[in-house]
């Protein structure tokens, strides 16, 4: 089965490339028209200009990344459908944040949570929270995020790590010139075709399990024989004895810790928040509420074409592309379902 991109294939992608990049750029020459020396207030929050639907996507483009198609692909290869709880938590969190915290926020006026800590406490809590954000978005967050993104672009496409890392950072510094306005609006392009190429993947994976195991009869054929021959990959509630124990472990993780990191994520980091921040209470919580819909669907789409490659890949399939370093890579199982 050849994964290498068609020159066909390089062209839609150059074609998408060049439309929101482009959207990007004009949003950006626009507004430095209209405004000398920059709204500062305008660019990060985008003033009132972001409609619920917009909010929505922005969050989930802001959340769904590189992270989620390559990492959480490759725990549903590795531990199956319990690794869904984290999004399917969020979605709860989600429907917490927008009852309890926004109210508060726009309220207060408050748009940041070093902001915040400066009136509740003093300087030198929010400064020790500022640096801890910036350095774990720059030495964790955005290098996760080139790498894994980089690493599926490469496995399909043949290109260097390397160079698809400048490039997809390249891509993104164009289409934040213009600032939340511009990054709202694009991201719903965006959100529009990860769900859309989502589901597409996982109908295609589900369909080559149904052709693997059968004469091809559709992908509740397909979904019928994942369910065969790797129930253990159906339980949302890891047993002790399970491999994968340790990386979730069982009722604790879900009535515990993972609460705090969920509101921490969802309520107290600017790079999600600010989405809503910048608009009134109704369109702000339908925005949030919207975000909690669209992170149900997020298992559909990047947890069962990791289970399909599972189960192909125990049959004897995808054996040596599934292998980096001796071993078997889990998160090189989306380009290969």
């Amino acid at each position: 089965m050849s994964n290498i991109l068609s020159t066909k294939d390089y062209i839609v992608f150059f074609i998408y490339f060049i439309i929101v990049a482009s959207y990007g750029l004009w949003v950006f020459y626009r507004k430095r028209a209209k405004t000398v020396g920059g709204e500062s207030k305008d660019y990060f929050l985008a003033e009132g200009s972001l409609t619920w639907w917009a909010i929505g996507a922005s969050l989930i483009a802001s959340n769904i990344s590189a992270e989620q198609f390559i990492g959480m692909s490759g725990s549903g290869f590795k531990m199956g459908l319990a690794i869904a709880t984290y999004e399917w938590m969020a979605a709860i969190t989600l429907i917490v944040v927008a009852v309890f915290f926004i109210p508060v926020y726009l309220k207060n006026k408050i748009f940041t949570m070093p902001q915040f800590l400066n009136q509740r406490y003093n300087s030198t809590v929010a400064m020790i929270m500022a640096v801890f954000w910036l350095l774990l978005y720059v030495v964790v967050n955005l290098t996760s995020i080139l790498y894994l993104g980089a690493l599926a672009v490469s496995s399909i496409s043949g290109l260097s790590i390397t160079f698809c890392m400048y490039a997809i950072a390249v891509f993104a510094i164009i289409i934040t010139l213009g600032g939340m306005k511009v990054i709202g609006y694009t991201d719903v392009i965006q959100v529009f075709f990860l769900i859309l190429g989502g589901l597409a993947t996982t109908y295609l994976a589900l369909n080559l399990v149904s052709e693997h195991y059968g004469n091809g009869q559709g992908i509740l054929h397909g979904y019928h024989m994942m369910t065969e021959k790797a129930s253990e990959h159906f339980h949302m509630v890891l047993k002790p004895d399970n491999e994968s124990y340790l990386d979730l472990p069982g009722l604790s993780v879900l009535i515990g810790g993972m609460w705090i990191v969920n509101l921490n994520y969802w309520g107290c980091n600017q790079y999600i928040t600010q989405r809503a921040l910048g608009a009134d209470l109704k369109t702000a919580r339908s925005g949030i509420l919207f975000a909690a819909f669209l992170k149900l669907l997020m298992p559909v789409i990047v947890v069962l074409p990791g289970i399909a490659a599972y189960v192909m890949w125990k049959d004897g399939l995808f054996q040596n592309e599934m292998m980096q370093g001796g071993e078997v890579n889990p998160d090189r199982a989306i380009p290969y379902c």
